[in-house]
């Protein structure tokens, strides 16, 4: 069993903070409440094979007792047993098809205490619980995702893992789009993605997107539209207007659904990756605070916006 929750105590296995929305790290922005649970839940994984792995709500605390908040709904079930929801929840979506390149998204669940699976409650933390969905289980898999209402785990299975990019392929993947020499089309200078190390500050030869047509180019400061959005540029190559945002290869292996090079970008933050990565992340709905949903960029988790949430990057090569 491995639990997991915001508690720093012995108990709970995997301590979660909140995800900052578009920060490249924690040290960015301090959340001044958190609201994860201290002890959010809890996965048991057989130990024999097929190693099914199944998620409970709430974990144990130091004296072995389940820890649910004042606040959370409790009820005792006809055959009388106790059971209950975590202050804001735990919420499980199990995409259909598994986590592959024909994946769709599914619906999102609610699991308790006990491990039965609920529709959703009208808000996170209301106390009227939604209704079992008998049909269905605990049981996680490949690509399922865990939202604990300020950060969403995936769960990846080593089976999936096992056919998904590794980091040393993306980092050749890396390599090989600047060994095509990319060029910017205005000022003719080669364009390299920088080392996946270097993820913090913008490089000199660093690419540049506008996210409205795809176009590529090296940095320059013309083409604003207004003094007000300070982001809005006039493409020179189309005269789109739109973002104008530096690119960043995502470099997390496991969100990747497949091993296709990095030709997409997610809108607003420039995050690339995978065709058939961005658009299945574009369609899924994560949950955002107490009864929103919205697609998010996987690697910084910056709301998604446009009308596909993603866009095809269109490079230049080199002119000789």
């Amino acid at each position: 069993m491995f639990q997991v929750g915001r508690s720093t105590e012995s108990p709970i296995d995997f301590v979660v903070t909140d995800t900052i929305s578009g920060s490249q790290n924690n040290e960015e922005a301090q959340i001044t409440q958190s609201t994860i649970s201290r002890f959010a839940c809890r996965i048991v994984c057989d130990r024999n094979e097929p190693y099914t792995a199944r998620i409970f709500a709430a974990g144990f605390d130091s004296s072995k007792n389940i820890f649910l908040g004042e606040k959370a709904a409790k009820w005792k079930n006809p055959d009388g047993h106790m059971d209950g929801l975590t202050t804001n929840g735990v919420l499980v979506m199990h995409p259909r098809g598994g986590f592959t390149e024909e994946s769709q998204p599914g619906v999102w669940r609610e699991i308790s205490v006990c491990g039965d699976v609920y529709t959703l409650r009208e808000t996170r933390s209301a106390q009227q619980r939604g209704k079992l969905v008998e049909s269905e289980t605990n049981v996680l898999q490949d690509g399922s995702l865990i939202d604990l209402c300020g950060a969403t785990l995936l769960w990846r299975t080593a089976d999936g893992l096992f056919h998904t990019p590794t980091q040393k392929h993306i980092e050749a993947l890396r390599q090989e789009i600047n060994a095509a020499r990319p060029q910017c089309p205005v000022g003719l200078n080669t364009l390299a993605f920088p080392s996946i190390n270097r993820k913090e500050v913008v490089e000199e030869k660093q690419p540049w997107a506008y996210l409205s047509c795809g176009h590529v180019h090296g940095y320059h400061n013309w083409g604003h539209r207004s003094d007000t959005e300070a982001n809005e540029r006039e493409c020179p190559m189309c005269r789109t207007v739109g973002p104008y945002v530096p690119l960043w290869l995502g470099c997390e292996a496991g969100f990747y659904v497949d091993a296709g090079p990095p030709t997409h970008a997610f809108t607003p933050c420039g995050h690339v990756c995978s065709e058939k990565s961005a658009k299945y992340w574009s369609q899924i709905p994560l949950p955002h605070g107490t009864h929103a949903f919205h697609a998010a960029c996987p690697f910084c988790a910056t709301q998604l916006v446009g009308e596909q949430n993603c866009i095809k990057l269109i490079f230049q090569g080199p002119v000789d």
